[in-house]
C-alpha cells in the first residue's frame, strides 16, 4: 500500500478494516451515508483518547453534525470492542492491527512518547465528503493535544 499525503481536494483512496465485532467495513459504506469523520487515535483507555471519543459520541448524541464518525487505532478488535462497550459509543471503531490504513493516511507516530512503541496512530482527523473527497484534515504529533471539535463541526456542517 502506498503512502500517500492527502490534501484537501484529493480523492480518500478507498480501505477496508475490522471493526470492533469481527465485520470487514469499506470507508466506501460510509461515505454513501453522507460525509464521513474519520479519527485516528492512538490507544484505546489512555486518557486523552477517551475523552475524545467521548466528546464526539456526546456531540452526536446532541444532534451536533459530526458526520458519520469512525474512529481508528492500532489496537485488536477485542479490545475495541471493550472500549465501545465500556463508553457506549455508538460509532464504529475499526483495527488497523496491520497499521496498513496509519501508513496510507501518513499518521504513523513512530516512536510514540518514549515509551517506545513503534507504528501507533497519530492523533488525526479527517472529514470526507460524499464523493470520497478530502475537505478537512488535522495531524498531531502531540498525543496529548485534542482536536478541533468546533471547526470539525463546522466542515461537516458545510457538506451535510
Amino acid at each position: 500500500m502506498t503512502v500517500v499525503v492527502l490534501r484537501i481536494g484529493q480523492k480518500v483512496p478507498d480501505f477496508s478494516l475490522f471493526d470492533s465485532e469481527g465485520k470487514e467495513r469499506k470507508l466506501s459504506e460510509f461515505i454513501q451515508k453522507g460525509p464521513v469523520t474519520v479519527l485516528f487515535f492512538p490507544f484505546a483507555f489512555s486518557g486523552v483518547c477517551d475523552r475524545e471519543m467521548c466528546v464526539f459520541r456526546d456531540s452526536v448524541g446532541a444532534g451536533q453534525r459530526m458526520g458519520n464518525v469512525t474512529g481508528i487505532s492500532t489496537d485488536s478488535i477485542f479490545t475495541l470492542k471493550v472500549f465501545a462497550e465500556t463508553y457506549n459509543l455508538g460509532f464504529p471503531l475499526l483495527s488497523d492491527y496491520n497499521r496498513k490504513v496509519i501508513k496510507m493516511f501518513a499518521v504513523v507516530q513512530d516512536p510514540w512518547v518514549g515509551f517506545g512503541y513503534k507504528g501507533v496512530a497519530k492523533r488525526a482527523a479527517f472529514v470526507i465528503d460524499r464523493k470520497g473527497i478530502l475537505r478537512y484534515r488535522w495531524i498531531s504529533d502531540d498525543p496529548g493535544q485534542e482536536p478541533p471539535y468546533n471547526e470539525i463541526a463546522e466542515v461537516v456542517a458545510k457538506l451535510s
